[in-house]
């Protein structure tokens, strides 16, 4: 008798595995062997068109976080050594500007987040047609990249673009919003909050939403608390862990992405101001073809993202109500 579950329940380990197999070959093919080959590539020089890799070390890496000191500069007094930080020279300026580019985008994440929990308490009241509004709005998050940057490309535009036609009928001169260095970030931001409001953050909000007890509202009523109270004495405490996994995945995607809008929108341009550390990881790799560079910049954007994780979760983990 035994002996015959024992078969069974080995058959059925194998039917499992053989299940997850075809799984498992395309992580290992198309996910651990590519993040294997890219940190062995972070200590090579390769441009793809030499049969091998030539191993140079840490060279990549002294010239992403290396410095130097700027032409002419001598050891002259006690000052000058105290003051040596106002002659130095990053290696690589450009990678700083746009570490600085990546975290500047990410001032929309918080907007994001607000515009996502006010949409989704509007989009949980019980009223008829309640579900043509919420496909509505999440509609531009399962719509084309492509288009909704040509779209957008249409309304940003410095002589013809819906924005500047609005400003010129109340008497306001006309912006170059993607022309700009100064406007040029805040509009892809004014454009990814567009998407991103109506989106997958609204719908967990939602489902957070519909997944607090009606008895503590209920029990709020007999008290006599308003709708501030209650929002910010049921509301806010029990769509906390939607919250924090909002945020978590919010900072993840925030260092990962800005490829797509800018190099639809702006090429990365004007004078680099939109270009982030995903773009110029692309850069690297496939227009100068710096595989050991672009390898390098992947595995410090790994390190970043891991101790920013690590911190939310340590930190941002006390403030969840379970």
């Amino acid at each position: 008798m035994n002996g015959k579950i024992f078969k069974k329940i080995n058959h059925e380990a194998v039917a499992g595995y053989l299940f997850i197999l075809p799984n498992f070959i395309g992580f290992l093919i198309f996910t651990s062997l590519p993040v294997v080959a890219s940190l062995v590539l972070s200590f090579c020089k390769w441009d793809l068109f030499t049969p091998l890799p030539e191993f140079v070390g840490l060279s990549n890496f002294i010239g992403l976080f290396g410095f130097h000191f700027k032409d002419g500069y001598v050891f002259q007094s006690f000052w000058y050594y105290c003051s040596f930080w106002r002659y130095l020279i990053p290696n690589d300026p450009e990678f700083w500007y746009f570490l600085y580019n990546t975290i500047f985008f990410m001032i929309g994440i918080p907007l994001s987040m607000a515009g996502s929990l006010f949409l989704a308490l509007v989009m949980n009241r019980k009223i008829k047609g309640i579900t043509f509004f919420r496909t509505i709005f999440f509609l531009p998050t399962i719509s084309s990249v492509v288009a909704i940057c040509l779209l957008w490309r249409w309304i940003f535009n410095t002589n013809y673009g819906l924005l500047n036609v609005l400003l010129s009928k109340v008497g306001l001169p006309g912006l170059p919003w993607l022309n700009s260095t100064l406007l040029a970030k805040p509009s892809l931001i004014l454009m990814g909050l567009w998407i991103c409001i109506g989106g997958f953050n609204m719908l967990l909000y939602l489902a957070a939403l519909q997944g607090i007890p009606q008895y503590l509202f209920e029990a709020a009523d007999i008290d006599g608390a308003n709708a501030w109270q209650k929002f910010k004495h049921i509301i806010v405490p029990m769509i906390s862990p939607a919250t924090f996994f909002i945020f978590i995945m919010s900072i993840i995607s925030g260092f990962q992405g800005g490829f797509q809008n800018a190099y639809l929108m702006t090429r990365g341009g004007p004078a680099g101001s939109t270009t982030t550390l995903e773009y110029y990881i692309y850069s690297n790799a496939f227009t100068w073809h710096h595989m050991g560079y672009a390898s390098a910049i992947s595995w410090f954007l790994f390190v970043i993202i891991f101790g920013v994780t690590m911190l939310n979760w340590k930190y941002g983990g006390k403030k969840v109500h379970y």
